[in-house]
């Protein structure tokens, strides 16, 4: 096949890939936009901390209690008829949002955009790792997140932008418009039935989970993002606040900030998959993204020692002026390492997550273990990182979360063994 020898481009005129491709680009553009909305909510309903920060738990927990039994019921389920669902449910999310009258009808919307999240996440990739040939299954994951990445820049910059000129309506109208095109290639060209390999009397959710964790390989990994999200996610939350309330960055530079680590790993990602499948050994990759994480984290909390060594510079168009202290400098190459690391990582851990549960078609439940473990740490992570910098500082706060990759890369590193496929692990006779 054409796309087994070229790059991320050729996946391009694959169909079933474009369709695809369309529901991760559908569902970070909605992911990144909403998160530059909830700061517009919360300005508007004048919200406390504890209540701003529901809006990402309602989110996250949602997640947590669903992503197994999603998995084991995509592996056993038409995964197509999952994704129709998800798009759906994602316009019904846009809708609500934009006549939302109350702080209480965000967080309930939070719930059902968690909700239609994780079945477009877990259910696409899941589909992306059964339909990809073996041996160029890394390109398609990385490119198929390389979408994902690029779509959450637009998010970052054309939500933003369409945020500050226009009104809610109108932008959710451009996303339902988005969203409404992906349902209709998802619906035209995915085959039916695409995942939904397992045979559902071989064995139960909860014995397929158990013999997923026997395995050292699925053991590591768990772990590894488990204490790796606690670090990641207190970035991801702490990053902006942080430019906002010690810098005054304003929104739209804060926005740039992350649009530069994510446009890093945009252009990135589907190279380095491209790169796992032709060196191997995936799981050196995963570390060596998690330890460049580890140092991009804590060289953010640098930012506040950048006044007189990093010059702040004056941008002026159109008759106005625009500000970027030294601050702003560190924090973007901090985000730019960040964009790096994560594109060493994610194609290979993903990988490594569905060739674990092909040993059992299983691949929908290795992906939710991977889903669940990440979970735990976001929305705990934020709340234990937020405590310590309450308690002592910001540069204790952000260490203390590069110290949390740190050790997750360690304990990795010493529990990681590739083991051979089980002896009744399925065949594709057995199919």
């Amino acid at each position: 096949m054409a796309e087994e020898t070229g790059g991320s481009l050729r996946l391009f005129g694959n169909r079933e890939f474009v369709a695809l491709a369309s529901t991760a680009f559908a569902r970070s553009q909605a992911y990144s936009t909403i998160l530059i909305a909830l700061a517009l909510y919360a300005d508007m309903f004048q919200t406390s901390g504890t209540v701003e920060g529901l809006f990402g738990t309602a989110f996250a927990a949602v997640q947590l209690l669903i992503v197994l039994p999603l998995g084991r019921y995509v592996d056993l389920r038409d995964s197509k008829k999952f994704l129709l669902v998800g798009l759906a449910l994602n316009v019904v999310v846009f809708v609500g949002f934009a006549f939302v009258s109350s702080v209480e009808h965000v967080i309930l919307l939070r719930v059902v955009q968690g909700l239609s999240a994780s079945i477009l996440w877990l259910t696409g990739t899941t589909v992306v790792g059964e339909i990809s040939p073996d041996e160029s299954r890394g390109l398609w994951i990385g490119t198929y997140n390389q979408v994902g990445a690029f779509s959450s820049l637009l998010g970052d910059l054309f939500g933003g932008l369409l945020l500050f000129l226009y009104d809610f309506e109108v932008t959710y109208a451009v996303l339902s418009a988005i969203t409404i095109g992906a349902f209709f290639a998802v619906f035209a060209f995915l085959r039916d039935n695409p995942g939904g390999k397992a045979d559902p009397d071989e064995a139960s959710g909860y014995e397929t989970i158990v013999d997923l964790m026997g395995r050292r390989a699925i053991k590591a990994l768990v772990f590894f993002r488990g204490a790796f999200s606690v670090g990641k996610m207190a970035v991801i939350i702490f990053l902006p606040i942080y430019a906002r309330t010690e810098f005054g960055i304003n929104a739209l530079v804060i926005g740039g900030i992350m649009a530069g680590g994510k446009l890093t790993k945009s252009l990135t990602q589907g190279k380095v998959g491209d790169l796992t499948d032709r060196v191997g050994e995936k799981y050196k990759f995963i570390l060596a993204g998690a330890l460049t994480y580890a140092v991009g984290t804590a060289l953010i909390p640098l930012a506040g020692f950048a006044e007189g060594y990093v010059p702040s510079v004056t941008l002026s168009a159109l008759g106005s002026e625009l500000a970027l202290p030294g601050a702003f400098f560190v924090l973007f190459a901090a985000y730019g390492v960040l964009g790096v690391a994560d594109s060493l990582r994610l194609p290979a851990s993903m990988a490594l997550f569905v060739e674990e549960g092909e040993h059992f078609d299983a691949v929908g439940s290795s992906l939710s273990l991977r889903s669940i473990a990440w979970k735990v740490g976001q929305v705990g992570g934020p709340v234990l990182v937020g405590a310590i910098w309450d308690a002592t500082s910001v540069l204790v706060a952000f260490w203390t979360a590069a110290g949390f990759i740190v050790v997750s890369s360690v304990v990795f590193a010493l529990l990681f063994s590739m083991e051979p496929a089980p002896e009744h692990a399925a065949t594709p006779a057995d199919d």
